[in-house]
């Protein structure tokens, strides 16, 4: 059986910046021919990824990091204390180097960051200490296997070996914003408590300028449930959990940038839960024309609901459960706050994938 988790959130956010380009200025994107205020995916991942560690225990997650063999010589030193962190160092490297994981010249760092799940890090540790440690297929499932929830969900690639590659079960979009924007700029002076007193000495001790703009945002997220149910170890009460962190992670979270110029800790104005047996679907569509007037959030809530009633009738099945939290969306499922909402989900989800 296939099964889809769509979540789609409407967010306001007031002056803000917080994910940024090269140059310090908000990520923006053209999207029906205006220009949108944009997050990007990794910046809301990352976010996620940080509250997981609320959700998880440290044993179901993983660690995204050029130091693997940092992470595999302390589970060596952890199984065999008589091992120096030396020479665990050097046992990591010899097995990771099977499987064409190895470091920089000079260096004890990989040469990308390598996503290896905490359990992934013990069984290494164990190869190493073995008798199977010049095993490449030992070692392999070594990394393949338990995976991290989070690993499971936003996936690994490595470019060196893909056989070590990992699927990833979840798809996050790009936030955009419901409507046009123009970034604004913020003259900002600073005084220098310090400085002498007098005429003479008037003005300010630094000066510049904070580029922000605000925006109500529509974010999407799915997740192939079937696929991480897999990945799991088809455990479903495993399943269960995963789904509602990851859905809870996905509507609390919010990217970090500038947020101690600008402190943007807004919730999410609405919010669409479903489960879809046909396809991801993302109701983007409802916002290419771009909402104009006051009031925003009101009138993309009723975009969003109009797009979605239409394009079930004509193009996709009605999905099987629909949970809207927030005061809008009405016609689109049943209203639940959000720890009763994640509750039923994860209910919904443990009685579809119990073998």
């Amino acid at each position: 059986m296939k099964l889809f988790l769509d979540v789609h959130v409407l967010q306001s956010v007031p002056p803000n910046c917080l994910n940024r380009d090269d140059t310090g200025s908000p990520k923006t994107a053209i999207y029906g021919g205006a220009r949108r205020a944009r997050v990007s995916s990794q910046s809301w991942k990352r976010a996620m990824r940080l509250k997981f560690k609320e959700y998880f225990s440290e044993s179901e997650l993983s660690s995204r990091t050029v130091k693997i063999f940092d992470m595999v010589a302390d589970e060596i030193v952890s199984q065999a204390p008589e091992h120096s962190p030396d020479d665990a160092l050097k046992m990591a490297q010899e097995v990771l180097k099977k499987v064409k994981i190895e470091g920089k010249k000079a260096a004890d760092n990989t040469d990308a960051l390598f996503f290896l799940s905490h359990q992934q890090a013990k069984n290494l540790a164990a190869i190493a200490l073995g008798t199977d440690k010049d095993n490449e297929k030992e070692i392999k499932k070594a990394i393949t296997d338990n995976n991290g929830v989070d690993l499971a969900l936003f996936g690994r690639m490595v470019a060196t070996n893909p056989g070590l590659n990992s699927e990833a079960c979840a798809q996050v979009a790009h936030a955009i914003s419901t409507h046009r924007v123009e970034n604004e700029f913020d003259f900002f002076t600073a005084v220098d408590d310090r400085a002498p007193k007098g005429d003479e000495h008037a003005g300010a001790g630094m000066l510049g300028t904070v580029e922000f703009n605000s925006a109500t945002l529509y974010r999407y997220a799915t997740v192939a449930v079937h696929d991480l149910f897999c990945q799991l170890g088809k455990d479903s009460a495993a399943l269960a959990k995963a789904i509602e962190g990851f859905t809870r992670a996905f509507i609390c979270s919010i990217p970090e940038g500038k947020q101690n110029t600008f402190a943007a800790h807004t919730v999410p104005d609405g919010v669409l839960v479903t489960l879809r047996q046909d396809r991801p679907l993302n109701l983007v569509g409802a916002f290419e024309e771009p909402i104009r007037g006051e009031g925003l959030g009101k009138a993309s809530a009723k975009a969003l609901e109009d797009y979605a009633l239409s394009v079930y009738e004509d193009y996709c099945t009605q999905p099987e459960t629909g949970y809207v939290i927030g005061n809008s969306l009405s016609k689109l499922g049943e209203r639940l706050s959000l720890d009763p909402m994640l509750t039923r989900l994860g209910q919904d989800i443990a009685t579809k994938f119990t073998l």
